[in-house]
């Protein structure tokens, strides 16, 4: 893609200490461990840093992919002509202004992040400290567990918004949060940060509960094997992991891909898993649970497509705008006109 390959140039010239590898595999980027070469990813050190980031690509018309700890996605082996930009970097972590809140940066672990509410006494994301992602993705998507969710704790999220190159703070009411999903997946956004508002209570009684469900994690999930978490949305009235058990699924195999034996809502990398293998089970999974149940599975994994390219197309749309306002004006006056 031509406007990819002019921002690369700028970039390698006016920012020679960027993280910037060129083809870099993502398969050491995702946990499901697949996944083919990206034609650039970045891992900005700090928030303006990437913002320098996005402003070149957005002049090159180019809208990057925003990735987190790669927890819940997976790229073909193919490779994708795109730009992979990483929050890995952005990873401040500190009390908040206002009394019992929190902010961390995009890149900061749910597992730190809930660890240090603990060691302030501070409740609430309990529920968090066994997620294997990061803030990012873990507000992007509403993470949750255990009968957690972020949209129960976040007070406020700070977001870069691409279109318009600015830094936006947007209250939590505000954010759109609804089973797995917010309203920031429909904006061309990158989650920079939160502001996380909990509640006092004793260290040692939130620690106990965080080893609680911890343990419970290790128990029952397929933890020793690479996965993207739960393979599924939870559907109305039912549970995916019992539609799948139901359906005699647990243990099924596409190549080095199963539905996993310990947990059936999960899809594990065996070893040698593909991304063909993965979308094939997945698929057979869905086709099968609609045949046994009449209810439809919804990926919580994002798949990404072969060939996708992504494309800014700001100066398209902005040309829009301009061509609107120059018809309304000529419109007007050509009004005041017939009315002389």
């Amino acid at each position: 893609m031509e406007g990819l390959e002019k921002a690369i140039r700028k970039m390698t010239e006016e920012m020679p200490s960027l993280d910037m590898r060129e083809h870099e595999s993502m398969r050491e980027h995702c946990s499901f461990k697949v996944g083919g070469e990206v034609r650039a990813y970045i891992e900005p050190k700090d928030i303006w840093e990437m913002s320098k980031v996005f402003f070149y690509l957005h002049m090159c018309d180019v809208m990057p992919l925003v990735i987190g700890k790669g927890t819940n996605i997976i790229i073909p082996e193919e490779g994708l002509d795109i730009c992979v930009v990483c929050t890995a970097g952005l990873s401040k972590l500190r009390m908040g202004e206002t009394e019992n809140t929190v902010y961390a940066e995009a890149g900061v672990s749910l597992a730190r992040l809930a660890q240090f509410a603990q060691q302030n006494g501070l409740a609430g994301l309990e529920f968090a400290s066994g997620i294997p992602g990061s803030v990012g993705g873990a507000v992007m998507m509403n993470a949750g567990a255990y009968g957690g969710e972020m949209k129960d704790v976040i007070d406020s999220v700070v977001m870069y918004y691409l279109t318009e190159q600015a830094l936006c703070e947007v209250k939590g009411e505000d954010c759109g949060f609804d089973y797995r999903k917010s309203g920031f997946a429909r904006v061309p956004c990158a989650i920079t940060g939160a502001v996380f508002k909990l509640t006092p209570d004793d260290p040692e009684a939130i620690a106990a509960r965080m080893r609680e469900l911890n343990d419970k994690r290790r128990k029952s999930q397929p933890l020793d094997l690479p996965s993207a978490g739960s393979a599924f949305k939870r559907p109305v009235g039912g549970y995916a992991a019992a539609l799948i058990d139901e359906a005699g699924l647990k243990g099924y195999t596409v190549g080095g891909a199963q539905v996993s034996e310990k947990h059936a809502g999960f899809v594990v990398n065996r070893g040698d898993a593909s991304y063909d293998d993965i979308v094939e089970l997945m698929d057979h999974v869905r086709r099968t649970v609609y045949e046994k149940s009449g209810i439809t599975l919804e990926p919580e994994i994002k798949i990404y497509p072969k060939g996708m390219i992504l494309y800014d197309d700001w100066k398209v749309r902005r040309q829009g705008i301009m061509d609107e306002m120059l018809d309304s004006a000529k419109a007007k006056m050509e009004q005041a006109d017939s009315q002389k």
